[in-house]
C-alpha cells in the first residue's frame, strides 16, 4: 500500500508522552493503528451506526409509527 507523509500539529505535552512511550521507529505504525480503530471504513459496511440506521429504515412498523409523529413537528411553534 502506498504511503504519504502527513504534518500534524499536536500539543507539546502530548508529543512528549508519545515520545516517552512509543519508540521512534514505531510511531507511524502506532498512529496508523489508532486511526484504523477510530475511523470507520470507507464502505460503511462495518460502521455500527450505519448498520443500525439501515435496520431502522427496513423496519416497516417503526417507519409507519415515525411517520405518525410527523404531524406533531410544528406543535407549539408560531407560524412564520
Amino acid at each position: 500500500m502506498p504511503t504519504q507523509r502527513l504534518l500534524l500539529r499536536l500539543p507539546e505535552d502530548l508529543i512528549r508522552r508519545l515520545c516517552r512511550r512509543v519508540p521512534a521507529r514505531s510511531r507511524s505504525a502506532f498512529v496508523q493503528s489508532l486511526l484504523e480503530r477510530a475511523l470507520p471504513a470507507d464502505d460503511d459496511a462495518s460502521d455500527p451506526l450505519f448498520l443500525a440506521a439501515l435496520e431502522v429504515e427496513r423496519d416497516a412498523a417503526l417507519t409507519s409509527e415515525m411517520a405518525e409523529w410527523d404531524a406533531t413537528i410544528a406543535d407549539g411553534l408560531d407560524p412564520l
